[in-house]
């Protein structure tokens, strides 16, 4: 049996980083890569509620976990490109600054100076938040091994 890992483009990767990142962060970098163009809002933002799937242990049967509540935006810029955005939670700034950035991403005028501008800082703040709570996390984890060999 082969392993199969999901092979991730650049675009999926800004977008999950874009819908981390909170609004006046988002907001702040922005108009330090350039400014805000021209756009049209095209759908939204607006609010609703998503499923949620988990599986048992990683890697198990899946099951509805619950509901979470996101909120959605579509944009076109002035000169053509698209952008979408799902951000967690009833932010509708933030949907909609994320999406004018996946669509600003799109084109490749820009693309370069948004990337080293906005999404490295983001995804290295977020790496750096990531890592921080994984430490933490990882100083209260109990070893039950050695628990049980004291016993004996």
């Amino acid at each position: 049996m082969t392993d199969r890992v999901p092979v991730r483009t650049s675009r999926q990767r800004w977008m999950a980083v874009l819908a981390r990142a909170p609004a006046d962060r988002l907001e702040a970098l922005l108009n330090d890569a350039g400014g805000v163009p021209d756009y049209t809002v095209l759908r939204g933002p607006e609010g609703g509620l998503v499923m949620v799937r988990g599986r048992a242990g990683g890697g198990g049967a899946p099951f509805n976990l619950g509901e979470m509540t996101v909120t959605r935006c579509t944009v076109r810029l002035g000169s053509g490109p698209i952008g979408h955005a799902y951000v967690a939670g009833r932010e509708p700034r933030r949907a909609e600054i994320a999406a004018l950035v996946d669509a600003l991403m799109q084109d490749p005028e820009r693309a370069e100076t948004l990337e080293a501008r906005m999404i490295a800082p983001l995804e290295a703040s977020q790496k750096a938040r990531r890592a921080e709570r994984s430490g933490k996390a990882a100083a209260t984890r109990v070893q039950f091994f050695a628990m049980q060999t004291m016993r004996t």
